[in-house]
């Protein structure tokens, strides 16, 4: 191919890139401008990306049932599958991906509410009244070094590779979007759990804007919690 014939495809192939972009654009915008900051549209994506998610773990819970149900034959007829088996689920517990029970403490936390006129407190800033990316990741941090053996936040289990993400007053986990309040569950020994968590700075800090602004801190020991298992998101 001569340099003239490769410039020539290369640029054919740039304009089909543009034109195939220029056309998706039109198409998510219909039409009109998008804005950075158009929030309806941002939010509308949102809730688009979420329904579709929900869609795939749908049919991926579906598939793992039918894989579940296909071990469960084969081991009954072959040892050696049931010991397989056997393995898997112990790696499995370790990697947090089977559900757990047992006692623990739940930590709950949520943004400040307005007053009864509507308002909120006149010396405070946006930033002061909504729960923060830092706030979630110390309650995090003490229920690990508290002894925990398993953590869930809402309806999801917590693993090494989490990265929950606070996104305006929204938080993103796994690829699903949460508002507060954002409870979050450790199973171990109480004691220990409580004892971590009033040692946190990042939760001290927490609980003095609490006190000054209304934002929510609570937690609770309990002598039986569950926990999911991680889903693979």
């Amino acid at each position: 191919m001569t340099r003239s014939i490769f410039w020539r495809i290369a640029v054919l192939v740039v304009c089909l890139v543009a034109g195939l972009l220029v056309a998706t654009t039109r198409q998510v915008s219909h039409g009109n401008e998008i804005r950075a900051g158009d929030s309806t549209r941002l939010s509308d994506l949102v809730r688009n990306a979420q329904s579709e998610t929900d869609q795939v773990a749908q049919t991926r819970d579906d598939l793992a049932a039918q894989v579940e149900s296909l071990q469960q034959d084969a081991a009954a007829s072959d040892s050696g599958v049931a010991q397989a088996l056997a393995d898997s689920k112990a790696l499995a517990t370790d990697a947090g991906l089977t559900p757990m029970t047992g006692p623990g403490v739940t930590v709950t936390l949520t943004d400040a509410p307005r007053d009864a006129d509507g308002k909120y407190p006149v010396d405070a800033s946006p930033d002061d009244l909504v729960v923060h990316q830092q706030d979630v990741q110390s309650v995090l941090n003490a229920l690990w070094v508290g002894g925990a053996e398993a953590v869930g936040m809402q309806d999801q289990r917590i693993v090494n590779t989490s990265a929950p993400r606070c996104i305006g007053n929204t938080l993103l986990l796994h690829g699903r979007t949460y508002s507060p309040p954002y409870v979050m569950s450790a199973i171990g020994d109480p004691a220990r759990l409580e004892a971590a968590l009033a040692n946190e700075p990042g939760i001290r800090v927490f609980k003095q804007y609490a006190t000054r602004f209304g934002l929510g801190y609570s937690e609770a020991a309990s002598g039986q919690l569950s926990v999911p298992g991680y889903a693979g998101h």
